[in-house]
């Protein structure tokens, strides 16, 4: 295997690692008691996942 002839300028090093940002995590509130949570999952404060359904949070001992 060949080593590279030409040097890969930062230019081109960075337009190629562009896309690899981490992005900030989407957090919504809940509507029943306005903490902050992950859209589409059950709220880890009340247990409100939506009308009509919530699940029963379990207090550790």
């Amino acid at each position: 295997m060949l080593a590279p002839t030409k040097k890969t300028s930062h230019s081109r090093t960075r337009r190629r690692r562009s896309h690899q940002a981490l992005r900030a995590v989407n957090y919504s509130d809940c509507p029943r008691c306005n903490s902050p949570k992950l859209p589409h999952a059950a709220c880890e404060n009340c247990g409100y996942v939506r009308p009509g359904l919530s699940l029963e949070i379990k207090e550790e001992s």
